[in-house]
């Protein structure tokens, strides 16, 4: 049986690539509550206008994506979405 492979291309279309998208990371040091909270603010602004939002989201939670903001929400959002293992 030949294997399947799914070629994904909706990131390219991503409004989040480019110079911001260190904004849906957290850096490498700690943050400031205030100074996280003010970074996923703006990424999440750049997501509500994204066209594949839906897609991104979609992706995170297949494969439980564990960091960063995906389709508009945060890892504590995400989380909250899937089921209980």
């Amino acid at each position: 049986m030949a294997l399947s492979i799914i070629h994904e291309t909706w990131h390219l279309r991503a409004s989040c690539r480019g110079p911001e998208s260190a904004l849906f990371f957290p850096p490498s040091v700690a943050e400031r509550r205030d100074v996280r909270e003010a970074r996923e603010a703006k990424a999440k602004t750049i997501c509500a206008e994204c066209s594949v939002q839906q897609e991104c989201l979609e992706f995170a939670l297949r494969v439980h994506e564990p960091h960063g903001i995906w389709g508009g929400l945060t890892e504590a959002e995400r989380r909250r979405l899937l089921p209980d293992p």
